[in-house]
């Protein structure tokens, strides 16, 4: 009776914790999603374990950016655009400017999220129902406007804690299934010690691997929601431990979980000499040990990063126009109905014409480099500001890791620009 009571008491902890973690789970929606999923299949197909130090520090940067832009919101009791706008010179010119960068990579990577979840699905019923190969496109149309217009059924009667639990469901499931995975296939540990030493593949694809895993991991748009989320989940000034705590996780899970994805691919496909190119071949990532049910605990967990991905994608454009104009957002608003189904119809242009969800997924990653010096700019000026701050001063930690965090992503963007011109 004793041992049956501890064991449900110890499940339900470990449901509590879950269910407690805050606007972290955002950070993670936003960052794990099928654009992480798939450059870090890719990198770890193609490059083993080379690109773990970009991982390892855009993670770390996240959680400074994380933990400057929550301290801000909490303190000044302001959201990022709204202050950006507010308080300094050139504001409205820079709050403008990372709305439009940021909508057009969040809006690319969702047409690559849905491309993706729509494919998996129809690769998952291919091989229960045979007489489906001959209408693939149509499959995957079909699929991905199911999907979407779902999606945008419960954006339109959802709020913030709505949004928390569902996140917090998918993402737990892709967490354990891609550590599930691990359990099949692991790279050598040498490999793993030698990906934590600088160097860029000099290869074709090398470079554009490299902006898309700072694309993906470095998300403006996780740095600027979060005053809104900390907000949303009814945090204060009384809460900056709580914060700072939050978002130290944060970056720890999408480091553990994105590092795992890759060590997956790195021991399954690298070693075998396979690349990634198209859906299906994601599968075979655990195929070799796993047999068929390699398909359905990969693409299990694929789907769960892809569709814990969509609402955070859809509702970056109207959350940053919120932003921007009074730092509230009002889900039941026309606004908000009419941005978001301008969102679900950008998502639908991939699957509409047949795109490689691939390709658009790493480009729309490498896109989302080059909004992030602004972004990170626009938060040193602010915390470092007396007239914003007051009496609360930025210690010098953050503030070094804040000014690494842009030259990083500086060095990143510039990167981007030489992939992107190798590519095109």
């Amino acid at each position: 009776m004793d041992t049956t009571t501890s064991k449900k008491s110890f499940l339900k902890k470990i449901i509590a914790i879950i269910l407690g973690f805050g606007p972290g789970i955002f950070a993670i929606g936003y960052t794990i999603g099928t654009g992480s999923v798939t450059s870090m299949i890719v990198a770890g197909s193609k490059f083993n374990m080379q690109l773990l130090w970009v991982l390892l520090l855009s993670c770390l940067f996240s959680g400074v950016l994380m933990f400057a832009y929550g301290n801000y919101g909490l303190i000044t009791g302001e959201t990022a655009l709204y202050g950006f706008k507010k308080h300094l010179k050139f504001g409205k010119g820079l709050a403008i400017l990372i709305i439009i960068g940021i909508t057009f990579g969040q809006w690319n990577s969702l047409m690559g999220i849905l491309g993706i979840s729509s494919n998996i699905i129809y690769e998952i019923l291919s091989l229960n129902f045979e007489g489906l190969t001959a209408y693939k496109y149509e499959t995957v149309l079909t699929t991905a406007i199911v999907i979407i217009v779902t999606f945008y059924l419960l954006m339109l009667v959802g709020k913030y804690t709505f949004f928390e639990k569902i996140l917090v469901i998918f993402v737990t499931l892709m967490g354990f299934s891609f550590i599930f995975s691990l359990f099949f296939v692991q790279p050598l540990p040498l490999d793993v010690v030698k990906g934590l030493i600088p160097t860029i593949p000099d290869v074709s694809g090398g470079k554009m691997l490299v902006a898309a895993f700072v694309g993906t991991t470095m998300a403006s748009a996780t740095f600027l929601s979060r005053p809104l989320f900390v907000k949303g989940k009814g945090w204060t000034i009384k809460n900056l431990d709580q914060q700072k705590k939050d978002a130290i996780t944060a970056a720890i899970l999408i480091f553990i979980i994105s590092g795992v994805i890759m060590a997956v691919a790195a021991g399954a496909l690298f070693y075998e000499g396979k690349e990634v190119t198209h859906v299906l071949d994601m599968a075979n990532t655990l195929e070799p040990v796993a047999g068929k049910w390699a398909v359905t605990i990969f693409f299990f967990g694929a789907l769960s990063a892809g569709l814990s991905s969509i609402f955070p994608c859809l509702l970056i454009a109207p959350l940053l126009v919120a932003d921007y104009q009074s730092g509230q957002l009002d889900t039941s608003s026309k606004q908000f109905r009419i941005i978001t189904f301008i969102a679900c119809l950008v998502a639908l242009i991939g699957p509409v014409f047949g795109a490689n969800p691939i390709e658009i997924q790493i480009l729309s990653q490498v896109f989302n480099v080059f909004v992030l010096p602004a972004v990170i700019l626009g938060i040193i000026l602010m915390v470092n500001s007396k007239k914003v701050m007051k009496t609360y001063k930025t210690g010098l930690a953050v503030n070094v890791g804040l000014f690494a965090a842009l030259f990083f992503s500086l060095v990143i963007s510039y990167n981007g620009i030489i992939a992107l011109t190798e590519y095109f």
